[in-house]
């Protein structure tokens, strides 16, 4: 059964048409148009290795600008606990997220709930970079019990949409984009000789920055002049 999830999934994430439209019958109209962006932003789906690769997931989702090793879970309850396999599962995902400097995610699919049933996940790592730090700010990470484990609950997950919408979108993308053009712009004005990080976050601690607004685009003229 949960390779029948797994399909459908790998069909929406790769933006087929056929199997984006069944996902998103019962979908809100907002939804649906989410949804849809993935065919203008698809991903190479692929099925994760088998035995012996513990930490890979179910599907491994690749684009250009990105890397998501994807565990696939499916249940009519709305909470799954992790104990045993499914815990050993989970540690390894961190493992490997950590090593490769990944995210991984967990897509929880519920059964027997219309509209948008999935919900994704963040594994939560420590040495993420770039768009996928950028990026881990918005996706929810496992939820903890009282006990300070890690479980899933559908309930606080992302939907579906709402990730597509995320990684998807020309916005999104530009908006980061803008974001680096800022840094490098201010970097370049106030700091020419100090800084080789474009990050706000790697700035350090002594150094200010200038309350003034740069105007990047004509900063960008004065360069090309």
């Amino acid at each position: 059964m949960s390779s029948q999830y797994e399909r459908e999934l790998r069909q929406v994430l790769a933006g087929v048409d056929k199997g984006v439209e069944s996902v998103i019958r019962s979908c809100s109209p907002v939804e649906k148009e989410k949804m849809r962006l993935v065919t203008q932003r698809p991903f190479l789906v692929v099925r994760a290795a088998g035995s012996g690769m513990e930490g890979t997931g179910d599907l491994l989702a690749l684009r250009g600008d990105l890397c998501f090793p994807i565990e696939v879970k499916s249940t009519r309850a709305q909470k799954l606990y992790l104990s045993g396999r499914t815990k050993l599962q989970y540690d390894a995902m961190v493992h490997e997220g950590e090593r490769c400097q990944l995210m991984p995610l967990y897509a929880h699919r519920r059964k027997g709930v219309r509209g948008d049933s999935w919900r994704i996940f963040r594994v939560e790592t420590k040495n993420l970079t770039g768009r996928l730090r950028h990026l881990s700010h918005s996706i929810p990470a496992f939820p903890l019990n009282r006990n300070g484990s890690e479980y899933l609950n559908w309930d606080d997950g992302m939907p579906l949409n709402e990730f597509i919408a995320l990684v998807c979108s020309s916005a999104g993308s530009e908006s980061t984009a803008l974001h680096d053009l800022e840094v490098r712009a201010m970097r370049d004005a106030i700091f020419p000789s100090q800084l080789p990080s474009t990050r706000v976050e790697e700035l350090q601690p002594s150094q200010k920055i200038s309350q003034t607004p740069l105007d990047v685009f004509a900063e960008l003229r004065r360069r090309r002049s």
